[in-house]
């Protein structure tokens, strides 16, 4: 697998804010977010060829070195990876919790005890003059509900949308409303995270003003971007 990086920090985002966890990201993408605070796995993919076995010892060694039990597969998309499957499943054997980071646009069968599914709004779509041709291949591939579907189906969930401003309000409705229709389950509020846009502290805490009476009126979690205010915008945070 191509991978980015692997080190131990704090989850900052979502349900498990705070875990201590391993977190092993790897790189490559198939969408071209203009506000991806991580390029070297998208925009200019690098990283390292690492066979499986190699990977699961490295995240083992680190979790036990540590006192951790969480693991965090982020990329990037690591659900392109095509050895995800065999890399979870090492995890899991190893009597480690995870988490995979995704968008929602590819399926693989995999061992994972949180999903945390990011869908796109049309608010992560770059300017022609940025992206060229990966405007059209990002918007053709950045809304697959019926994967999502059949991940919150699947797997203990939670979905996360990137909101950069309340005109982005509507059309998260409109998405949940559709995703809901083809479940045989509600969605729970609670598991619905909404998490503000940014990469400084100064403009996340300034997009929480509005949107923490949003997510108090719909019952949803409001996700702050810890790590920002933690450790700043950097790499192995």
């Amino acid at each position: 697998m191509l991978i980015s990086e692997i080190y131990v920090s704090r989850q900052g985002e979502g349900l498990l804010t705070g875990t201590s966890s391993v977190f092993l990201r790897t790189s490559g993408c198939n969408l071209r977010c203009w506000f991806c605070d991580t390029p070297y796995t998208s925009w200019n993919a690098k990283g390292s060829q690492q066979e499986i076995v190699s990977i699961i010892k490295n995240v083992s060694k680190q979790a036990e070195e540590n006192n951790v039990e969480h693991v965090v597969v982020t990329g990037g998309e690591p659900m392109l990876q095509k050895q995800i499957t065999a890399l979870t499943s090492g995890l899991k054997q190893k009597g480690l919790h995870i988490t995979i980071e995704t968008a929602g646009t590819v399926w693989h069968p995999v061992e994972c005890d949180l999903m945390s599914i990011s869908p796109k709004l049309s608010n992560s779509t770059p300017s022609v003059e940025r992206a060229g041709e990966w405007v059209q291949r990002h918007e053709k591939t950045r809304d697959s509900i019926s994967t999502v579907r059949r991940l919150v189906t699947n797997y203990d969930y939670q979905l996360k949308f990137v909101v950069d401003t309340p005109d982005d309000f509507p059309e998260i409705e409109d998405y949940l409303a559709n995703l809901e229709q083809g479940l045989t389950q509600q969605l729970k509020p609670q598991q619905i995270l909404m998490m503000p846009q940014g990469t400084e502290q100064t403009e996340l805490v300034a997009r929480e003003i509005w949107l923490k009476p949003y997510c108090e009126q719909q019952g949803y979690t409001l996700s702050a971007r810890k790590h920002i205010e933690w450790y700043g915008n950097q790499r192995g945070t």
